[in-house]
């Protein structure tokens, strides 16, 4: 470096999730790490680190890029712990859905609600998984289901991202499910999505991306590729909700759109997996919901290993299937589960996120040139992050060069 950095970090062991490590951590022992002007300006041996204004000795603690959680709804009004406990006493779906809940519930919830009421329900499960190391977080709408709903929660997940050290990712999720005022309708509401709320929103500056729920309780494939096509022409890229309780050809489909991933995937075919492994589409895995609805097909993780598919885990955080504000968790459950390795389970949650959010080029690694988005651990090797279920050993964040305490109020 030509001149003293800002920021030092020594005695630090490094897992820098570098792409091509032989041990999948790029485990750099004793080492030390420089930030200059936010991003990360030098990383090597501690003996050879550059001067700088600020030096922080970690003790010997980890640091691994900051996580990244590419999947969830964190955004919404209300809760429906009285349908889970209902299914719990004996009430099926149905019985729930005939008496107004199931996702209308949140959907009216939601419709009521305006920006400052989301922010206050959804800042503390912000705020919850960033004491976790999460710098980087996607947030769906999807429970507005018509263009001022769906535009406060955009605009609820921007102000997330101003008022907490987190960088937000927001996607478009207005192909969620069918709206009570176009029951049967299903086509004119797609028109509505892609003619008119799309483009509005997309006009404001509020979508980073489209997605959309293709299943047979969702949208079919042809409706889903109208969605598509619509994002595409306004320049935005696409990801989906597929194959999680049938195999709806979906991941082809994201896949042959050059998709940024398809989620869910219990039910994804070769086929799939193969279109995926072309397109460099990346496997987002939700062991939250899986977990939650008791489901018991598996997402076929052997098969995505081999064919050089990226998996990345996420929470999907959501009332309805997966309430879940930790990231530490979801990658336990991915290992336990579905026999991640522990290292895939943290690349999942830092390379492979950051490609499922098309932000690999800024975050996810600790790399030259990239983002200063760190985390600092009390651990004694990278593998304790997915080992030990309710730990949060996160002592530090650092976001853009700044460093904050794991811990924030809200």
């Amino acid at each position: 470096m030509s001149e003293a950095a800002d920021l030092l970090f020594t005695n630090v062991h490094l897992a820098t999730m570098a792409p091509g490590a032989a041990d999948g951590y790029g485990a750099l022992p004793d080492a030390a790490l420089a930030v200059k002007d936010g991003r990360i300006a030098w990383l090597g041996a501690r003996r050879d680190a550059p001067p700088a204004r600020t030096e922080h000795d970690c003790g010997g603690a980890w640091m691994t890029p900051g996580l990244i959680d590419c999947h969830t709804h964190i955004v919404h009004a209300g809760n429906r712990s009285n349908e889970w406990e209902a299914r719990l006493n004996g009430a099926t779906y149905e019985d729930i859905a005939r008496q107004g809940g199931g996702i209308m519930s949140t959907v009216r919830a939601t419709r009521a609600a305006d920006v400052d009421a989301l922010l206050a329900q959804s800042l503390p499960r912000v705020a919850r998984l960033l004491s976790e190391g999460v710098t980087t977080l996607e947030i769906k709408s999807g429970y507005g289901l018509e263009l001022e709903a769906e535009a406060r929660m955009l605009r609820a997940a921007r102000e997330v991202g101003r008022r907490l050290p987190v960088r937000v990712a927001t996607t478009f999720l207005g192909a969620h499910a069918l709206p009570p005022e176009f029951a049967g309708r299903a086509d004119d509401y797609v028109d509505a999505l892609c003619e008119r709320m799309l483009p509005q929103l997309a006009g404001e500056g509020l979508v980073d991306a489209v997605d959309a729920f293709c299943e047979r309780i969702g949208f079919t494939n042809a409706q889903t590729e109208r969605m598509f096509l619509a994002a595409r022409r306004l320049g935005l890229p696409v990801k989906l909700h597929a194959e999680q309780l049938s195999d709806q050809q979906g991941a082809e489909l994201v896949a042959r759109h050059g998709g940024l991933s398809a989620d869910h995937l219990e039910h994804l075919s070769q086929a799939g997996i193969d279109a995926m492994a072309r397109a460099g589409t990346v496997a987002v895995l939700l062991p939250g919901a899986y977990y939650f609805l008791r489901e018991k097909v598996e997402p076929p993780i052997d098969a995505l290993r081999k064919a050089g598919v990226p998996m990345a885990v996420a929470t999907d955080c959501n009332p309805g299937t997966s309430p879940m504000t930790s990231l530490l968790l979801a990658m336990n459950m991915a290992c336990t589960l579905w026999r991640l390795t522990p290292q895939e389970a943290l690349q999942g949650a830092s390379i492979h996120a950051a490609r499922a959010l098309g932000l690999h080029g800024e975050i996810g690694t600790l790399e030259t040139g990239k983002r200063a988005d760190l985390a600092l651990w009390d651990i004694a090797r990278p593998a304790d992050l997915a080992y030990a279920m309710g730990s949060n050993p996160c002592r530090t964040v650092v976001k853009d060069g700044v460093v904050r305490a794991a811990h924030i109020a809200v």
